[in-house]
């Protein structure tokens, strides 16, 4: 066990129960968490500070709201329902449209009102969300991806991920949905997670499982040297949410949208490590770093040109994605 944990310092990787004792136990108080696990709360909290997010059609709180999701969305051909407690993706659905009494998602498959209100009955009862507990469902607008992102993305909205340490974005990556993700941007569902260099806002080769690979495999289109747009937007929005939240160490999901340009969809108190695989880095480098050289009173654009500056890409080894996941673990 000692052998394992001077492997992990040494490597720069963190491991899971050092992720949790050391980062998400000292600098996430739970009495903060219901900020982010209720992606409602989270959606109006970005929008009083300014921050953008997918606009809000409606919510739906009991089984009676269920009939006035027609109503809801008859002026929006496309849209979001999401679970406000939902994990790892589950009870999303993403409709693109109509086919006559039908819903179309964006998947191609068709799926009728009745369909969709026991989904939504179940979601409401609590079948997708944190601990099972009785859910509200938010219907939102659904994202038109970045053009940038068609050439390396497969029908669904790709994501971009920065981890935020006391305000300081320190890694970040993008998800790129394939076919085997059925469109989603998953990473356990098949997604291909690619590294961003934080100083430049330009992609690296990505990942897939433990594949390094440098073409989309459903696109053929290489995936790194694509530059991000509005990429120092997309760290101070990042950034900003830690003063949003509290929270000292979060994950910021962000969109980016064909006309409204970068959106929050949700923050996490407890992101996962597979960030570390996309970027073939470790993250604790990175948190060492800030813990000995950062001004945590910093501004958050002194905070940003500090990211940029010290963690230009690569900060430490470059590591095959097997040796990351295992001593990630």
């Amino acid at each position: 066990m000692l052998g394992r944990y001077r492997a992990l310092s040494r490597l720069g990787v963190l491991g899971l129960n050092r992720r949790n004792g050391d980062y998400i136990l000292r600098f996430n108080p739970r009495r903060l968490y219901p900020l982010v696990d209720d992606k409602l709360k989270t959606k109006r909290l970005a929008i009083a500070a300014g921050i953008s997010v997918p606009p809000l059609y409606g919510v739906l709180e009991a089984q009676h709201d269920i009939r006035r999701l027609p109503a809801m969305v008859k002026d929006h051909p496309q849209f979001v329902i999401k679970p406000a407690h939902g994990k790892a993706g589950e009870g999303i659905v993403v409709v693109a449209g109509r086919s006559g009494a039908h819903y179309r998602t964006v998947s191609g498959n068709l799926i009728s009102e009745e369909v969709l209100a026991h989904h939504l009955s179940n979601a409401i009862n609590g079948q997708f969300s944190l601990g099972g507990v009785p859910d509200t469902v938010i219907v939102e607008y659904m994202v038109q991806f970045s053009p940038l992102f068609e050439r390396i993305s497969y029908q669904g909205v790709p994501d971009i991920r920065v981890i935020v340490f006391r305000g300081f974005p320190v890694m970040a990556m993008v998800r790129l949905p394939t076919r085997i993700s059925q469109g989603k941007a998953n990473l356990h569902q098949g997604a291909v997670g690619a590294g961003i260099d934080l100083a430049t806002g330009v992609t690296l080769d990505g990942v897939m499982g433990h594949d390094v690979i440098t073409q989309h495999p459903d696109t053929t289109h290489a995936i790194a040297g694509v530059e991000i747009p509005g990429w120092d937007t997309i760290l101070d929005i990042s950034a900003r949410c830690y003063e949003l939240t509290g929270l000292g160490y979060i994950g910021v999901d962000i969109v980016l949208d064909r006309d409204h340009g970068p959106m929050v969809l949700e923050l996490n108190a407890r992101p996962g490590l597979a960030i570390q695989i996309a970027n073939r880095q470790g993250l604790l480098r990175r948190l060492q770093i800030c813990e000995r050289r950062a001004d945590f009173a910093a501004s958050p654009s002194e905070r940003i040109q500090f990211a940029k500056t010290e963690f230009k890409h690569p900060v430490g080894d470059i590591l095959e994605p097997a040796v990351v996941e295992s001593a990630a673990a």
